[in-house]
């Protein structure tokens, strides 16, 4: 369920039915950051920033176990591959009155080593260089990464894996991710998923890890 409303109370006070999004229109980037401040940390919504645009969602069950799953995942690939990495989890990124996006996972890899020890971020440092998203899919979500320049982009939406791959300022779909050129990454994300929901995803990673 989408609403477009306007501003007129604390965001907080909003109670959102797992599955929804509120659509708000006509946020300078001011009152975003405030919205922001105002939502705190410790919460289950995500939301998306762009073009005076907000987007607050609350996510299901069945967006969290695919979440965790796909996350958990790419560790294993990138262990396999011997390829040093470093995750920022649901970390919020912006570029400065332009964007906000909080991706469900996102990790650092070919820039790894400058983002150790970051507790913050800081202005100078660069997007994550793999996002993910689960059931995200609104032309807002896309804007957000685009301008924050985020260079690769995971969607994953009703059983199937999108890989967006920034292009001259805009997202490309392919088929293949350059992080994971001779895994056939939507393949086995899709199988792993959907045996996630036969045997757990527990057991799937380990049938996974030993396939591997």
């Amino acid at each position: 369920m989408t609403a477009a409303i306007p501003v007129f109370k604390a965001v907080s006070q909003m109670q959102l039915a797992p599955g929804s999004t509120v659509t708000i229109p006509d946020v300078s980037w001011e009152e975003f950051e405030s919205i922001l401040e105002e939502l705190g940390q410790k919460r289950t919504t995500r939301i998306a920033y762009s073009q005076g645009v907000l987007e607050i969602m609350a996510p299901l069950p069945e967006h969290e176990i695919p979440k965790d799953l796909i996350s958990d995942i790419v560790k294993i690939l990138l262990k396999a591959k011997d390829i040093r990495y470093q995750p920022f989890g649901s970390t919020t990124f912006k570029r400065q009155g332009v964007a906000g996006v909080e991706p469900d996972a996102c990790f650092y890899i070919q820039n790894y080593q400058q983002m150790i020890g970051h507790r913050r971020l800081q202005a100078d440092d660069p997007p994550p260089d793999l996002a993910i998203e689960t059931d995200a899919t609104s032309k807002t979500t896309l804007d957000a990464y685009e301008a924050i320049g985020v260079p690769e982009l995971w969607v994953y939406d009703s059983g199937n894996l999108s890989i967006y791959l920034l292009r001259n300022g805009k997202y490309i779909k392919f088929n293949t991710s350059p992080n994971f050129e001779d895994i056939a990454i939507t393949q086995i994300i899709h199988a792993a998923v959907e045996r996630s929901w036969q045997v757990g995803s527990l057991q799937a990673l380990e049938e996974l890890e030993a396939m591997i």
